[in-house]
């Protein structure tokens, strides 16, 4: 048996969170469930789901048999993750708020109250996997199931986020993880997995950010500059996008879909493409700022690494160009080009599964 340690667990009510409970439950540690609430500013049943998943958190831990609690950080999450949200999609960028939301407020402000309830680890549902060196390094390393692995939302953490955290999905495949739930009569075993940003739940993006961000419209032009339509404000797209474009049949144009190329925020443009392999699509290399290295010091510049450009796509080969003068900045040159990079979205690098860190595309 392990030392028996005193374990935070943040359950969310989903089944991830929920077995990672069961493991340590099994393993004899002192496990505590901790229900973090983030959002309350249209907690409503229709698209803010946080009533229900409490309901979940608390006949899993039921079912566990652990204590749980519930805590609200809504406070501290519109400052720090919702009011940086805002500001990128007024300036035209596209951000990634479960990155802030994991190095902001799980591993930061429930970090510090786990601590307050004596916790020796904090533990939550993520697929990962950290490792500790020789010389006292924590290593963030991905997921044994790498259909899964969400080291990704957690390139952001630093060493001292890292040492006290747990991660016991980081070895188990999903389906496992379901089996176990089902085995052991978890009722979040069928739960679906949530989707999307946590605070725009299920419903229309544009109908969410229109609240508050005002609509500014203006020109769709192809690149030759034939204006083809007119978009609902910039904000309300993304690079790559092919959906909700409302554009019709356009004269002398062949039937392939079109592509969101380029948001060109000096004078409220939306450049659009025809086809998927468009060349205005495609980036061979990419500039990311405000790099964090999780080791504490950037890698050796002189060997091939892999980056992810978003959460769901395969590493891509790539060398890193340091930027003189500005170490927070790099280049990263692609062996291949990248379909859209996206201004506001995370670049991240790996050595093989070892997650070095990374930063905004800019």
């Amino acid at each position: 048996m392990h030392h028996r340690k005193r374990i935070i667990v943040g359950l969310s009510g989903g089944v991830d969170s929920s077995v990672a409970a069961w493991l340590l439950k099994q393993q004899g540690h002192e496990v505590v469930g901790v229900f973090m609430k983030n959002w309350e500013d249209d907690d409503t049943d229709e698209y803010c789901s946080s009533r229900q998943d409490f309901i979940d958190a608390a006949s899993v831990a039921d079912v566990i048999g652990i204590d749980l609690e519930a805590v609200n950080f809504a406070e501290e999450y519109r400052e720090c993750v919702f009011s940086h949200f805002l500001k990128e999609y007024e300036a035209g960028r596209t951000p990634n708020p479960d990155v802030l939301c994991n190095s902001e407020i799980k591993f930061r402000a429930f970090l510090d109250y786990a601590v307050k309830l004596g916790a020796d680890t904090l533990a939550t549902g993520h697929y990962a996997r950290v490792a500790h060196t020789a010389s006292g390094k924590i290593l963030l390393k991905k997921a044994f199931d790498s259909n899964k692995d969400q080291s990704y939302f957690l390139h952001q953490l630093t060493q001292s986020q890292l040492r006290p955290a747990l991660f016991p999905l980081g070895e188990i495949n999903k389906t496992e993880v379901r089996a176990i739930a089902r085995r052991e009569g978890i009722p979040t075993w069928e739960k679906k997995d949530s989707t999307g940003i946590c605070f725009i739940g299920e419903r229309p993006f544009r109908d969410f950010l229109s609240r508050y961000l005002p609509c500014t419209p203006g020109a769709i032009m192809t690149p030759d500059g034939d204006v083809i339509g007119e978009h609902q404000g910039l904000a309300y797209y993304t690079l790559g996008q092919r959906q909700g474009l409302g554009i019709g049949g356009v004269r002398n144009a062949d039937d392939a879909p079109w592509f969101v190329a380029e948001k060109r925020i000096a004078d409220n443009t939306l450049v659009v493409v025809q086809g998927h392999t468009h060349p205005l699509l495609y980036r061979d290399e990419v500039r990311a700022e405000n790099m964090h290295w999780i080791g504490g010091a950037p890698p050796t510049p002189d060997k091939t690494y892999y980056a992810k450009l978003r959460y769901r796509m395969p590493d891509a080969a790539c060398r890193i160009v340091f930027q003189e003068n500005h170490p927070q900045t790099v280049i990263v040159r692609f062996a291949a080009p990248q379909w859209t990079p996206t201004p506001g979205q995370y670049l991240v690098l790996y050595d093989d599964n070892i997650c070095l860190g990374g930063g905004v595309i800019v």
